[in-house]
C-alpha cells in the first residue's frame, strides 16, 4: 500500500433534509465529523454530483478527500469514479462508510473488498469502479424488528434509545476511518473488532 497520494473517503447517503436522521445516511454523519476534524466543509463538487470536502489527517499527514454523492443512493457510485478519477485515488485508497444491516447496533466493522450484501450504494460504488476491493466501514444497524421491510427500516431514524449512543458510535466510526487510512485495515480490525 502506497503511503502517499490522497484517500477517497465516501460517506453513502441520501441527500436532503428528510433523509439527515435516517440510519441509511450514518454515513454522511461520519464524513460530517471527519470534515469537522481536519478543518474542513463540504462545498459542492464541480466535476461531480457530489460534496466535497478537502483536509489532512494530522499536521502533513495523508490528505483526505471526503465525498457525500449527492446522486440518492442507488447511483452512488457515477460520482465516486470520477472524483478518484480527478484526484488520482487507487481503489486502495477509497474507502466507503456505510450502514450495515448484518452488523449489531452499537458495532462498528471493517473489511476490505467482499460482496455488497444488498447495499444498493455499495453494489453502485463497486460497479463504477470496476473493482470491489475498496475498504468498508461498516456501521452496524441491526436487522428490523418483526416483519419490518429491511428497505423502510434503513430509511427509518434512529429510536430514541439507540439516539443515545448515536454521537458515540459516529466518533467511533471516524476513529476507525482513520485508522484504516493510517494504520491499514488488518491493524484497524485487531483494534476495533474486539470492542
Amino acid at each position: 500500500m502506497t503511503e502517499d497520494g490522497p484517500w477517497l473517503v465516501v460517506g453513502l447517503g441520501n441527500p436532503g433534509r428528510e433523509y439527515a436522521s435516517n440510519r441509511h445516511n450514518v454515513g454522511f454523519m461520519v464524513a460530517d465529523l471527519l470534515a469537522s476534524r481536519v478543518g474542513a466543509r463540504f462545498g459542492r463538487a464541480k466535476r461531480a454530483v457530489a460534496e466535497v470536502a478537502e483536509g489532512r489527517l494530522g499536521y502533513g499527514g495523508p490528505k483526505l478527500v471526503l465525498v457525500k454523492p449527492l446522486t440518492y443512493m442507488n447511483l452512488s457510485g457515477a460520482p465516486v469514479v470520477g472524483l478518484a478519477q480527478f484526484f488520482k485515488v487507487p481503489v486502495e485508497h477509497v474507502i466507503a462508510v456505510h450502514d450495515e444491516l448484518d452488523v449489531p447496533y452499537g458495532q462498528i466493522r471493517v473489511k476490505r473488498g467482499g460482496g455488497e450484501g444488498g447495499h444498493n450504494g455499495l453494489r453502485s460504488m463497486s460497479k463504477s469502479l470496476g473493482d470491489k476491493e475498496y475498504a468498508r466501514v461498516r456501521f452496524g444497524i441491526g436487522r428490523p424488528p418483526g416483519r419490518q421491510d429491511p428497505a423502510d427500516y434503513v430509511l427509518s431514524d434512529f429510536s430514541s434509545v439507540e439516539r443515545k449512543e448515536l454521537e458515540f458510535l459516529v466518533d467511533r466510526a471516524a476513529d476507525v476511518t482513520e485508522a484504516v487510512v493510517l494504520e491499514g485495515v488488518e491493524w484497524a480490525q485487531n483494534k476495533y473488532h474486539g470492542s
